[in-house]
């Protein structure tokens, strides 16, 4: 049966990876990202590949006003939304707490903890009319273990785990299933943001092994969704073979 997917951070890595995954399985999609651009040229794709409907829905996800704004613009037909897929986050800087910049920690809080907030506190309304739905939370390997120079980054993952299990909690009253999906190390467009566009210091990071694809992951959140109505999977960590968890790597 076809459904309606909802995916923040649509335009590249992950976001993007899962528009793909669940369009090819016949489902419609509302595409989220800030590059309204991409957002376009993902529906163009999508339309002439697969035979769904994609919703662009452009803004951003750390501007609270902006976010109930567009949500409050979706057509009542798309409102039946199935599945969330809070994605939209990013890492910025590897530093030491006492170098960090502080407006990086400002950024990674608004965009991985506060959107995802603002962004479930707006779509909730829609599956709790329905009585069901699915919640994606996209967290990481860093929302288990501190590494180095993670500090923040690890901090805004932590709290993506402590809201899952509540939102999971309190929702059970709605029959609506909540999975974190934690990934490990993943060739992404995440590295390249993290040190702020130099190619050498992202592309170092997965020197030595094979790092998962944004298709590896997107294939997983699938998975996810299509387990039976009784059951749901709470949490789930995915690495590459040769990483154990956020800190140990066996590099070659």
């Amino acid at each position: 049966m076809s459904k309606i997917v909802f995916i923040t951070g649509a335009t590249s890595g992950f976001g993007k990876a899962c528009a793909l995954q669940f369009a090819e399985a016949g489902h419609d999609i509302i595409i989220n990202g800030r590059r309204e651009d991409r957002l376009q040229q993902l529906k163009k794709d999508i339309e002439e590949r697969f035979s769904v409907r994609v919703l662009p829905l452009p803004f951003d996800v750390s501007r609270r006003q902006e976010v109930f704004e567009a949500v409050d613009t979706i057509p009542g037909k798309w409102r039946n939304i199935n599945i969330l897929i809070n994605n939209a986050g990013l890492a910025l800087g590897r530093d030491f707490f006492d170098e960090a910049d502080i407006d990086e920690w400002d950024t990674m809080l608004d965009t991985n903890v506060k959107g995802l907030l603002y962004v479930s506190k707006a779509v909730l309304p829609f599956m709790i009319a329905q009585n069901k739905g699915h919640v994606i939370n996209l967290g990481s390997v860093a929302a288990k273990e501190v590494y180095e120079r993670g500090n923040v980054y690890c901090a805004s993952k932590f709290a993506v785990e402590a809201i899952s299990k509540s939102m999971r909690i309190d929702l059970l009253r709605h029959n609506i299933k909540v999975t974190a999906i934690h990934p490990g190390a993943a060739e992404t467009e995440f590295s390249l943001v993290r040190f702020n566009g130099d190619a050498a210091k992202a592309n170092a990071v997965y020197n030595g092994f094979k790092p998962l694809t944004a298709k590896d992951v997107a294939d997983v959140i699938y998975y996810c969704t299509t387990v039976p109505e009784h059951v749901c999977i709470n949490d789930l960590v995915i690495c590459p073979v040769q990483q154990a968890d956020a800190i140990y790597f066996h590099k070659k």
